[in-house]
């Protein structure tokens, strides 16, 4: 058991070495910390700002040895490592957070749901399926037209589809693989906003303002912070968002999506065991960025203030738009953050720019 907090010039392992993995590791060598990462790929952006890079799969045993061997802490970047590799590493000795239970329930959308209900936050109706058959039966209770999502994996709107008609169930089940799905009903929201909070190790916890959310073709394509909400709409948030923090005993950083309907409640679209991409606007509009609250709190370090200091509209830019760098160099209201991926592939996220404005 490493002694906590952890002192400056510990190594944290990071599970993933994407761009939130890159982001991680550079807000912990701020903080003095070394970073180790486990990545399937050699060249990842995470690897190239980290101390260490070890290159297996995630389920590797040598590898989650080598790195509980040079980690005194270990966190992820995204929640498709397999909750089995965290379990190991538990096993192993090695201090993981977030735990396992937080990553067990946002892999699996119906146990989220399930989760999330009974810790007094509400969500959209829906139903499980594990055949055509049942996909159907489902359609016909709820009604159409609704959602449907695999049960796992599946990110920025992949692993879905909408089901206009019941009698589309059975083929709209086949086109997602046949693997078991939910159904979710319709939201009718007026807007989507998602919370960034954390929780310590000594249980307490911060919340930052909330973000308006604008999505095309499935993924973020820009977030606006602080949102304009009422104070109600605001407290609403925070108690969901302590609710789910302490429900799955977190520790670390977790981004919360919410519909706000029109009658101003707010329902939980998903929760995402991690840094966010909604949160990146904190990176320039708030005293400590969800990066470097995410690292204080797996080190055992108190938590950071959160209070806005500006006004911030945050855009991903998504393929070949990063190649407009020099342009948005020369605009002084904008903070550049580019991943270092090496292949501009469409719609893939290669960095984003936070543009400030006084609040």
């Amino acid at each position: 058991m490493p002694t906590l907090p952890l002192p400056p010039g510990s190594t944290i392992g990071i599970l993933g070495g994407g761009q939130l993995g890159r982001m991680l590791a550079l807000a912990a060598a701020r903080l003095g910390f070394d970073v180790a990462v486990l990545e399937r790929d050699a060249d990842s952006p995470a690897g190239r700002v980290a101390a260490r890079t070890i290159v297996a799969a995630y389920d590797d045993d040598a590898a989650l040895a080598d790195l509980v061997s040079v980690a005194q802490v270990i966190t992820y970047e995204f929640e498709n490592v397999p909750a089995a590799s965290v379990l190991k590493l538990e096993a192993m000795g090695a201090v993981v957070a977030p735990g396992p239970d937080a990553l067990s329930v946002a892999q699996d959308r119906v146990a989220e749901k399930q989760f999330l209900n009974a810790s007094g936050a509400p969500t959209v109706a829906f139903a499980s399926a594990d055949s055509a058959d049942e996909a159907v039966a489902a359609a016909q209770e709820m009604g159409a037209p609704l959602l449907m999502k695999t049960r796992r994996e599946g990110y920025d709107g992949k692993g879905q589809r909408w089901v206009e008609h019941v009698a589309d169930a059975a083929a709209t089940f086949e086109a997602l693989g046949g693997v078991p799905v939910i159904l979710e009903a319709p939201a009718e929201y007026v807007r989507e906003l998602s919370i960034i909070a954390a929780r310590g190790r000594d249980g307490a916890t911060a919340v930052y303002p909330l973000a308006e959310n604008h999505h095309e073709h499935g993924v973020l394509r820009r977030s606006l912070a602080p949102a304009q909400v009422s104070a109600e709409t605001a407290l609403q948030a925070e108690k969901i968002a302590l609710r789910v923090l302490d429900g799955l005993n977190y520790v670390g950083v977790i981004g919360i999506e919410l519909f706000e309907m029109k009658d101003g409640q707010l329902l939980v679209n998903e929760i995402a065991p991690r840094v966010h991409n909604s949160g990146h606007w904190t990176q320039d509009g708030c005293e400590v960025d969800q990066f470097e609250q995410h690292i204080r709190a797996v080190a055992g370090w108190p938590l950071g203030p959160t209070a806005a200091r500006a006004r911030v509209e945050m855009l991903n830019l998504l393929g070949d738009e990063v190649e407009t760098w020099a342009k948005l160099a020369h605009e002084p209201e904008t903070r550049i953050h580019l991943y270092g991926k090496r292949a501009a592939k469409t719609g893939r996220k290669m960095g984003h720019v936070n543009k400030v404005k006084p609040l």
